[in-house]
């Protein structure tokens, strides 16, 4: 009898797709991210599902909305992935 698939060393694609808690290794699907504001390039750490609305707090723009899971970032907004 013959996998089809190996179950030590599965594709990091098949474990992105697997819930968080049935993965090899678990871990949380959030993170915290580094967002540029367009207007003043001014950067705030927001939460990726974040639940409320974010501001830049120099120039008072919406950086990203609330969304049912990840908070949906405004156009023209760059991020990157803090590191853990």
């Amino acid at each position: 009898m013959v996998l089809v698939e190996d179950l030590l060393n599965p594709s990091p694609a098949t474990e992105a797709r697997k819930h968080k808690l049935k993965r090899l290794v678990q871990g949380p699907n959030s993170f915290f991210m580094d967002v540029k504001c367009p207007g003043c390039v001014n950067i705030t750490t927001v939460f990726s599902h974040a639940q409320t609305v974010v501001v830049c707090s120099s120039c008072s723009t919406v950086l990203c909305q609330p969304t049912g899971g990840r908070a949906r970032l405004t156009e023209g907004c760059s991020f990157r992935k803090k590191p853990l």
